[in-house]
């Protein structure tokens, strides 16, 4: 034999329990919100990119240090050799020079470039040594890059996996949350949404003489008003909160 008590469908949800389930509902939703916003991975996200973009400019100014020094060297031997062909040319004219006053005058020009072609020489050896070091530092540097691209990408997946999780969750608590708000009456729901809006939690159940919402007890008097108040649907206001009671 059957047992009616099987086959009978069971009640549905009370004002109470829907608007408890609501706030639960909104309250899961905010908590992944905030997680999805404030998640450590963004965090780590947000240092491994800025390490990676500090990376990029250093192997940048090492590059265009290097491109500076080569420019500076190479116009320091081009410029050597316009010298040293000057100087070349002063000693085939001192072959032809008799009057000691000009073979003096062409002795201190000669003397004069030499100097100059000795600073160009220091100029350059100078710019080759701090050249070669520069060249070892961005080798050294371009060894690195793996680490720093291989840490990124994975604080990238990471987060995305994460958002995707918590997405997927949102969607399905907004779900649940039409589907609670579509048994409750609009008046009810303006009410919700407005104290909502401005306490964050917009229902909580009386337990003993204590609001949940607010954790004040209720005294005697009150707790006799807000049963009479609530008497037909179980809901009534907070009297310290203004929260949606439950009673």
């Amino acid at each position: 034999m059957t047992d009616t008590a099987d086959s009978e469908p069971s009640a549905p949800p009370s004002i109470p329990e829907l608007l408890l389930a609501l706030q639960a509902v909104d309250t899961q939703a905010d908590q992944r919100a905030h997680r999805r916003e404030n998640s450590p991975l963004r965090d780590e996200l947000t240092d491994a990119t800025a390490t990676t973009l500090s990376w990029e400019q250093q192997r940048a100014a090492l590059r265009s240090r290097i491109d500076e020094l080569g420019a500076s060297i190479e116009q320091a031997e081009t410029r050597g050799a316009e010298l040293l062909a000057h100087r070349q040319r002063l000693e085939q004219q001192m072959k032809t020079v008799i009057a000691p006053r000009e073979a003096e005058a062409l002795m201190h020009e000669m003397a004069t470039l030499d100097e100059q072609i000795d600073e160009l020489d220091l100029h350059e050896l100078e710019s080759l040594e701090e050249q070669s070091t520069l060249d070892d530092q961005l080798t050294a540097h371009l060894d690195s890059e793996g680490d720093h691209r291989t840490r990124q990408g994975l604080a990238d997946d990471a987060l995305a996996a994460e958002v995707g999780d918590i997405d997927r969750e949102l969607a399905e608590l907004a779900e649940r949350r039409d589907d609670l708000r579509g048994r409750l009456s609009d008046g009810l729901l303006a009410t919700y949404d407005r104290k909502r809006a401005a306490l964050g939690v917009a229902v909580a159940p009386l337990v003993g003489k204590q609001c949940q919402g607010c954790h004040l007890e209720l005294s005697a008097a009150e707790i006799d008003t807000v049963k009479d108040e609530a008497a037909d649907t179980g809901v009534t206001d907070c009297p310290d909160c203004g929260r949606l009671l439950i009673v």
